[in-house]
């Protein structure tokens, strides 16, 4: 009996890393966030139900989207719709895997951090029965993944995107992510956008499209180094997207204060379309401590009063 030819295909590894990296979350972040908030994430993740409330007066930091026109017409004064909060949420993860999101430290890019903060949400909500779906996109989208709950459904989205993404060559274009986002999200949802924000003018509008028929919290990855030189002499500077290069001396103050100057203006101007868009903004770097992070989004979210 001739004994088969061994297989010269490589195993796949993605379930076993997957698994592996959803028990670290599980110690590292999950058991550390349940130890401070007690298992209460409503604060984070509360829904915009369905089912009306109450009426009440308008106060700094609400939601401009629930003012009631006609109660505010009628009294002279601005009032708030208030609703119940569903019970099962649904919600979506659209996740920039772009070129520029491979910058980051040797042992953590912002890619890491994207991966990172993808299944912790995922598995905090999917454990409480709610339903998760994500957009996986690199300057097209590479699959849509629709809502379900369970670990099944974590380990999947994971998996995913620890599979390398195929390199576009091409600059990014966030609006496409977002335009897809209007298209597949059917019903009221809450949409976690994880990007760098590394894109061509013009997504904001459709942004805010979104943000208008859902709760759209935008998290921004990066890097402290995007933002600031070192003096490390003589050095190549290759765009991450289209592979341009740019030989620079960063030992000359005058390039990196430059350097600096132009990143603050993008800062600047990002922060500002996102304000235009009508969505919350949280940064998270590859050099942050993810419980850290969450924390900082439930004591913003409830100061502002969303609960």
């Amino acid at each position: 009996m001739t004994a088969p030819a061994p297989s010269t295909t490589p195993p796949r590894r993605e379930p076993a890393q997957a698994e592996r990296l959803l028990q670290r979350l599980d110690w590292q972040v999950i058991r550390r966030l349940d130890g401070l908030l007690q298992g209460d994430h409503r604060a984070l993740f509360y829904g915009s139900g369905s089912d009306f409330a109450d009426l009440r007066e308008y106060q700094a930091g609400d939601d401009v989207r629930y003012l009631d026109w006609n109660v505010t017409a009628r009294l002279d004064a601005p009032y708030i719709r208030q609703y119940i909060d569903d019970r099962e949420l649904t919600a979506w993860l659209l996740l920039d895997r772009s070129s520029s999101m491979a910058f980051g430290h040797v042992d953590r890019t912002k890619a890491d951090v994207l991966i990172e903060f993808a299944a912790t949400i995922a598995r905090l909500l999917t454990r409480d029965g709610n339903r998760v779906g994500g957009v996986l996109y690199d300057n097209a989208v590479e699959r849509i993944i629709e809502p379900r709950s369970g670990r099944r459904q974590v380990l999947r989205i994971t998996r995913d995107l620890m599979q390398p993404p195929a390199a576009a060559g091409t600059p990014t274009d966030l609006t496409g992510l977002f335009r897809t986002g209007l298209h597949a999200i059917r019903r009221r949802s809450l949409v976690f956008v994880c990007s760098d924000f590394i894109s061509e003018p013009g997504w904001e509008r459709t942004l805010g499209m979104l943000a208008q028929r859902h709760e759209v919290v935008a998290m921004r990855l990066s890097d402290a180094r995007e933002a600031r030189l070192v003096d490390a002499g003589v050095v190549v500077l290759q765009d991450a997207e289209t592979g341009e290069q740019l030989l620079v001396d960063t030992s000359d103050p005058r390039f990196r204060r430059r350097f600096e100057a132009a990143a603050q203006a993008l800062e600047a101007a990002l922060r500002s379309s996102i304000q235009r868009a009508g969505v919350d903004l949280y940064d998270v770097s590859t050099d942050d401590d993810l419980v850290r992070v969450l924390l900082r989004m439930i004591a913003i979210r409830k100061r502002r009063g969303r609960r």
